[in-house]
């Protein structure tokens, strides 16, 4: 299998690190998972020695090569999972993705995601993205549900994108989050960038941050929870999520953003939510064979609606 072979000689300061976090600072391309499963494959050498440990420990000075393999392609498969489609015609069809299930394929998810279901209820899709994400165009974060768009063909598939890409495709999202906001109306314009420590988190922090603004306007409050909508201008991994934990304002059940794991309000006390309140509650764009502007939307789910209606919200327009 084709790969590169990276070469480092450890500082005397890495005395006492461990091996796959040595290398992840040096690798910042490669995901800790991918290090740790060349590491367990024999693709390490410390000292012309095959290291299989991610958790060895360097005493500083010693000679590491790692043969970075490429990873197999990943191609999804169909699969039997229910949908809920919103819209569908010739070119794309809009779906009502529940919390819970991933978009598309990847290192370490190969069934059981969105992919798989759109391929066995539609066969063929846009092949644009890849056989990996066949259809789509955009993606939505595993706990967040809601209006998702789905290309049935490159035509359509491209003229979609440059949508997004030229920011012409309208979002609206509902979120709950915890504490009351300043203002009603405000648009947070702060860099999103990978988090260097917790690679599974973004953050506000880094300078070299890629641009990245959120539009919010307050909908309702009760207690110490604000309901609103966002519209986000931009796509950033986790936009909203990071936009509002900066603010110390985190969406109700995300915890990876610092949400409390206990909600409490009129001396209640229950567990948070297990997804967090994010809903994409509509898309406006404009279909890509007709140029006709198409709105769709999908009402927010059961599960969210009953923790409004718990917390003393009416429930959103």
């Amino acid at each position: 299998m084709p790969g590169r072979l990276a070469k480092f000689a450890a500082p005397a300061e890495a005395c006492g690190h461990r091996l796959d976090h040595f290398l992840a600072a040096q690798l910042p391309d490669l995901s800790r998972t991918r290090l740790q499963q060349l590491i367990r494959q024999g693709q390490a050498t410390v000292d012309a020695q095959v290291v299989r440990r991610p958790a060895a420990r360097l005493r500083g000075g010693e000679r590491i090569e790692l043969n970075v393999l490429e990873p197999p392609p990943l191609e999804a498969a169909p699969e039997d999972i229910a949908l809920r489609v919103l819209y569908e015609d010739d070119d794309l069809a809009v779906i009502d993705k529940p919390a819970g299930l991933v978009v598309h394929v990847g290192a370490g998810v190969r069934r059981g995601t969105l992919v798989n279901a759109l391929l066995h209820r539609f066969g063929r899709l846009s092949s644009a993205g890849g056989p990996a994400r066949p259809g789509i165009v955009h993606r939505l974060d595993k706990p967040t549900s809601g209006v998702l768009l789905v290309a049935k063909n490159d035509a359509a598939h491209r003229h979609l994108a440059e949508q997004f890409r030229w920011r012409e495709v309208e979002k609206r999202y509902v979120a709950l989050v915890h504490g009351r906001l300043p203002r009603a109306h405000d648009v947070i314009r702060l860099p999103v960038a990978r988090d260097l420590v917790r690679r599974t988190r973004m953050t506000t922090r880094r300078r070299l941050g890629r641009e990245a603004a959120t539009e919010y306007r307050v909908l309702e409050t009760a207690g110490s929870f604000t309901l609103l909508e966002a519209f986000p201008y931009t796509g950033r991994t986790h936009q909203v999520r990071v936009h509002f934990s900066s603010l110390g304002h985190p969406l109700v059940g995300d915890t990876l953003y610092g949400a409390p794991r206990l909600l409490r309000w009129n001396n209640r006390s229950q567990p948070t939510l297990d997804r967090i309140f994010l809903h994409a509650q509509r898309l406006r764009f404009r279909h890509p064979r007709t140029g006709e502007p198409l709105e769709v939307s999908a009402p927010l789910p059961a599960e969210l609606e009953a923790l409004l209606r718990h917390l003393g919200f009416k429930s959103p327009k």
